[in-house]
């Protein structure tokens, strides 16, 4: 909240102009965002503190504690680009994020098997969908930080690109013309 607010006073006193006023909104939406993974790892921590033995094979534990292992390293990393205002890294960022997704829609797959197999732990198992939906919105919070960066570097907005024509375009390529 105090560099929310020393944000707006750095806007509202001293007028920043082009670099100075990107800098300043890419700040305002990276600490949004943070705020929002902070409310993503509340839900997971509440998760964790449930017992989910019996619920959870080793297969799902260790898909699992891989994409938090994946997520942390992303937000490590990420936060390391913006300190840097790295695009380089920002782009292999965006490339994780594939990564957890990927990782995400397979442990849907396996905990909608295993609601389907015994619907008397579906309460159980959707808390864990959950926290599986909290890490990979984490990601997603992690991917729009890279934007920030690279709008921050370069000027240029990618929110409305296709996460191909991203890369693409954060690596410094034309999209192909199809």
């Amino acid at each position: 909240m105090d560099i929310d607010e020393e944000c707006t006073h750095i806007v509202a006193r001293r007028q920043p102009a082009a670099s100075d006023l990107r800098l300043v909104m890419a700040v305002i939406k990276t600490i949004t965002d943070l705020e929002r993974i902070g409310d993503e790892a509340k839900r997971i921590a509440r998760m964790a503190k449930e017992d989910h033995s019996g619920v959870l094979s080793q297969d799902i534990r260790h898909e699992m504690r891989h994409m938090g292992e994946l997520v942390s390293e992303m937000l490590r990393t990420i936060l390391d680009a913006f300190a840097r205002m790295d695009v380089e890294t920002a782009v292999k960022v965006v490339e994780s994020d594939t990564r957890v997704d990927n990782k995400y829609v397979s442990i849907t797959r396996q905990l909608i098997t295993y609601m389907a197999q015994d619907p008397k732990m579906i309460p159980q198992i959707l808390n864990i969908l959950w926290a599986a939906r909290a890490l990979e919105r984490i990601g997603d919070r992690c991917e729009n930080i890279a934007e920030y960066i690279f709008y921050l570097v370069r000027g240029r907005d990618l929110r409305h690109l296709s996460k191909e024509d991203e890369l693409r375009e954060m690596r410094g390529r034309e999209p192909e013309k199809g």
